[in-house]
């Protein structure tokens, strides 16, 4: 058996002296790599046997008081009941934390989507280190794969448990697997992240701490997932449980007498029918019958759980039973509370962190609005920190449109090149990016790697309209009634509804790029909408343009091959080709049958996720995959450029983050569960 580590770490000693009775031990000593190879965080019984004795712990003072306002949950027992036999020792950046405060924050709407805010409390089975190439425990104490990486073994912390006080064992992680994720009820078709090349894995649970998931093929990449994604791969089965008919003979009796409509109805509310985090609980959801719920919301292993959800916002308090602690031995985390405020309107965003009403943002904040940000600094009291993005704007047109006319014209390749090479990325770059970013075409990956062909970055993203003018000319789009904007072939009037969310991309970006077509004579109407409303009108195929940001690491394709597959991604990104998915899911009974490249597409990523790295095999599938995506246009990239992120400047263990990325997932890689507040 074997461990794969992505990127060689070298050793620390520490001196043999506990940190908490012996002040030589300073967290200098225990920066770097903690014994087990693991940056910066250490297994209790490594710190102890490095450190010399035995370490006591400490709980946050308010403790008690947070955990009676978590519905359900019974008194608390003493905290060392509360932690696991190994809890998770996380060695803070700069300092030792003080307990208390509340972490504010500003998210977009009520959607599930949040991921900024969700990624400060984010647990999985494991995560990427700081330096984005390590992956290292978290909710596992371990794993193994086998030497050809169909099989990977979990071992989990023996005494881990739930926020309300009850364990979490490998049956949880079988209860998420065999009963939400592979039933029709509640996911009409398997994600394909619990799949390998469209086949299902199995999942094993011998005892209480071993999980072992048994794979049809290869799939080095399903720890990256594990490690990145959003989706947790385990579940309360003592609670969720309770409602499923596979598991509770009578859930739907139980579900009926607390006002459901059944078992899958109460998981509906709950669970949401998702496995995204952060979708609406009961307290939103069923309002009407949330007094009389066990509980608000279903148990967590986050830092943080809710305890009220409103169209206005969500608060949350620390888990008394989270499995964390620092060097000292307090339980983490040290932020009590968290308070999330919606505010859809970007300005008023921009208004609330100039003012220094914020604790922490990152979401949602392009480069057009660094300058005030920059500026107000010192006034707000706060930091701006500019990193580059992994990902970058894109354009997808809707090749499945329900109007025939537009799906004709969308379809067509040379209306998809004229479109690009309409673009003047370099003034884009100049007025919308000052000059900061790349400017480049849309290849899938981020970065690309160095053994596919570069060229691919500048395919069709060189400026040309005289050229674009050609081509549309060419496919029978002409201004045939003289108000300087061409018509259908058919001669119907096109005006491109621009519908967009700055969660998603600027504004000041679809702007510019609507007036590069206009200069083509492709009439646009731009329109600000929020995050649910696009989403919505993505889902229902009814945008004609689709636009948001797009690319991923090399490492997390691997694990989640969402990019190369209709829709190309999920319901939370930028999805194109709505008909051609439902062709794929329904076995071609229903929607439209994809082109024989996109086809291709889907067996090159499915044996990419499974070939050797390194071998002339993977490295020409990976040549394939781009020249399939960029030669055929279905998303039109625009700049690469970096982006703020914004810190109160008493917010303390604030790290120095490498990207301002989603995928690998925000905060997650830099451990907020250490931060603090300095007031």
């Amino acid at each position: 058996m074997k461990r794969i580590l992505l990127s060689g770490v070298a050793m620390i000693a520490l001196p043999a002296a506990a940190y908490a009775n012996c002040p030589a031990i300073s967290l200098a000593d225990m920066q770097g790599v903690a014994p087990g190879e693991f940056p910066q965080q250490y297994e209790l019984s490594a710190f102890q046997e490095a450190a010399g004795c035995t370490m006591e712990f400490k709980a946050n003072p308010e403790i008690e008081a947070l955990n009676a306002q978590i519905k359900g949950n019974p008194d608390l027992p003493p905290l060392s009941e509360r932690l696991p036999s190994e809890p998770l020792v996380v060695v803070p950046y700069d300092s030792v934390g003080q307990y208390g405060g509340e972490l504010n924050v500003l998210s977009n709407a009520t959607e599930a989507g949040t991921s900024d805010f969700l990624s400060v409390r984010h647990v999985s089975l494991v995560r990427y280190s700081d330096d984005l190439q390590t992956i290292v425990p978290n909710v596992a104490k371990s794993w193994e794969w086998n030497d050809d990486f169909t099989q990977l073994t979990i071992k989990l912390r023996e005494g881990h448990k739930w926020s309300d006080g009850a364990p979490f064992t490998s049956a949880d992680i079988v209860f998420y697997h065999d009963n939400l994720m592979l039933d029709t009820n509640i996911f009409e078709t398997p994600k394909d992240y619990i799949t390998v090349a469209g086949e299902p894995m199995t999942v094993e649970a011998p005892d209480d701490t071993t999980v072992i998931f048994n794979l049809p093929a290869p799939k080095p990449g399903l720890i990256a997932h594990f490690a990145t994604h959003y989706s947790q791969p385990f579940q309360p089965k003592h609670f969720l449980g309770q409602f499923h008919p596979d598991v509770n003979p009578d859930a739907d009796a139980y579900a009926q007498s607390l006002g459901f409509e059944n078992g899958y109805d109460a998981i509906l509310a709950y669970y949401g029918n998702s496995d995204w985090t952060d979708t609406p609980t009961p307290m939103l959801s069923r309002a009407d019958i949330v007094d009389g719920l066990p509980k608000a919301t279903y148990p967590t292993l986050e830092s943080h759980i809710y305890i009220s959800d409103t169209t206005e916002g969500r608060k949350l308090v620390a888990n008394p039973y989270f499995f964390q602690v620092d060097p000292t031995g307090q339980q983490l985390p040290y932020i009590s509370t968290q308070d999330e405020l919606y505010i859809n309107d970007n300005e008023v965003r921009i208004l609330k962190l100039v003012n220094g009403e914020v604790d922490y943002k990152s979401q949602s904040l392009q480069l057009a609005s660094a300058p005030i940000l920059l500026e107000n600094q010192e006034k707000g009291d706060y930091t701006i920190h500019l990193r580059p993005e992994i990902t970058m704007g894109v354009f997808g047109f809707n090749v499945t449109h329900e109007d025939a006319a537009k799906r004709e014209v969308f379809s067509n390749l040379a209306f998809r090149e004229a479109m690009s090479v309409a673009i003047n990325r370099t003034e884009l770059n100049e007025i919308g990016f000052f000059g900061q970013g790349t400017p480049q075409q849309y290849v899938g990956f981020s970065p690309l790697p160095e053994f596919v062909d570069q060229s691919w970055l500048q395919y069709k993203a060189e400026y040309d309209p005289d050229a674009a003018k050609a081509a549309l000319d060419s496919i029978g789009m002409v201004d045939t009634d003289g108000d300087g904007f061409r018509e259908l072939p058919n001669g119907d009037k096109l005006v491109l509804n621009l519908n967009f969310s700055t969660q998603g991309i600027a504004g000041q970006t679809v702007e510019l790029v609507a007036q590069n077509w206009a200069d083509v004579g492709i009439q646009s109407v731009v329109k600000e909408v929020t995050p649910d409303e696009y989403r919505s009108a993505q889902s229902s195929n009814q945008l004609d343009v689709v636009m948001w940001r797009k690319s991923q690491p090399l490492a997390i394709v691997l694990g989640n091959n969402e990019l190369w597959v209709p829709p190309y991604e999920n319901y939370f990104g930028v999805r194109n080709g709505m008909l051609w998915a439902e062709w794929i899911d329904s076995g071609g009974t229903a929607g439209v049958e994809p082109p024989q490249w996109a086809k291709d597409m889907i067996d090159d990523i499915n044996a990419l996720q499974s070939a050797a790295q390194g071998t002339a095999e993977f490295e020409q599938l990976a040549n394939d995959l781009v020249s399939a995506m960029v030669e055929n246009m279905m998303f039109i990239g625009t700049v690469n450029a970096p982006a703020p992120i914004y810190q109160q400047n008493k917010l303390k263990n604030f790290a120095d983050f490498k990207t301002h990325s989603y995928e690998y997932y925000r905060t997650y890689p830099y451990r907020a569960t250490q931060w603090w507040l300095d007031e």
